[in-house]
């Protein structure tokens, strides 16, 4: 009788009690992730490594997802987001709290190439991405393969990746969240030293390059500023943009300079800055909110 009443006590408690939130219990429907795959490149003469995380419901279900396109930053590779960003664990929550619908997220490995063609054609991840990959994640996952239900993010290299395959290619892309993305002034492109340019960009401008010889037309065709200066409005209008970059990075300067540009012409964007730096940290507590910027044009 004893323990009768108490069984009767904790049902009326349970179903008395408001329902109670994945948030609130700890409780969390897990995605699955798989790393480091292979995709057999025509166009480039490497393998091209990505991790995907899967939603929840993926393997118990028929149905197509949209796909976000998360690109990692200089020195990373395909698995940064998911050891360093833990996104897989930002996407399961934000699905079980419905702040993001269920989408696939596709990690590509792109080692140093800044997600662009170089000047002499030899490492051509613009062409493969475009070509090559997005049509494979398409046939091999159950996609929506539709603009509207395509998405690219990143943060650093991956940043600027973004906002540059997003500028060239409006037709696939409905939105882009870039974190504290590597975009430069010309200024600061005139003026860096030759060790850091040879480092990171003369593979991709032009090798031996001093001064204003920098600012060559292969590099104002890949330069964010440029793009968002010569792009016609409604192209951009095309696009839903999103940046985001701390008050202590270094990259301050061309992340402010473009969304100076984008108000002085009318671009609709949303614009963000957070305490922080150049840091997992920063980025880590940032992308849920980028995602639900670009989930937003998911949900209808």
């Amino acid at each position: 009788m004893k323990v009768r009443s108490i069984v009767l006590v904790f049902l009326f408690v349970v179903l008395s009690s408001p329902l109670l939130t994945a948030e609130e219990t700890g409780y969390f429907q897990q995605g699955r992730v798989m790393e480091s795959l292979v995709f057999d490149s025509k166009i480039l003469d490497w393998d091209v490594k990505y991790s995907i995380y899967l939603p929840p419901d993926y393997d118990s279900s028929s149905r197509r997802y949209p796909v976000v396109y998360l690109l990692h930053g200089a020195t990373d590779d395909e698995t940064g987001w998911i050891q360093f960003g833990e996104v897989h664990l930002a996407a399961d929550r934000a699905i079980a709290a419905r702040e993001i619908p269920p989408m696939i997220i596709v990690m590509p490995d792109a080692k140093m190439t800044w997600y662009i063609n170089d000047y002499q054609g030899t490492d051509r991840y613009e062409d493969m991405l475009i070509t090559e990959f997005i049509p494979y994640i398409d046939k091999t996952y159950r996609t929506r393969t539709k603009k509207e239900y395509r998405g690219i993010s990143g943060l650093s290299m991956g940043g600027y990746g973004a906002l540059i395959t997003a500028m060239r290619h409006p037709d696939l892309f409905t939105a882009c969240a870039a974190f504290s993305s590597g975009t430069w002034t010309d200024e600061e492109i005139i003026k860096m030293e030759e060790k850091r340019y040879g480092q990171y960009y003369s593979k991709l401008y032009g090798h031996n390059l001093t001064g204003e010889a920098r600012l060559s037309e292969h590099y104002k065709k890949y330069s964010p500023l440029h793009q968002g200066k010569s792009l016609p409005e409604e192209t951009l209008k095309s696009v839903r943009w999103y940046l985001d970059c701390g008050d202590d990075d270094f990259l301050y300067r061309g992340n402010s300079a473009l969304h100076v540009l984008l108000r002085e012409r009318n671009i609709p964007h949303e614009y963000r800055v957070r305490d922080g730096g150049h840091s997992w940290i920063y980025w880590r507590t940032g992308i849920t909110a980028g995602l639900k910027f670009i989930g937003e044009d998911f949900n209808r």
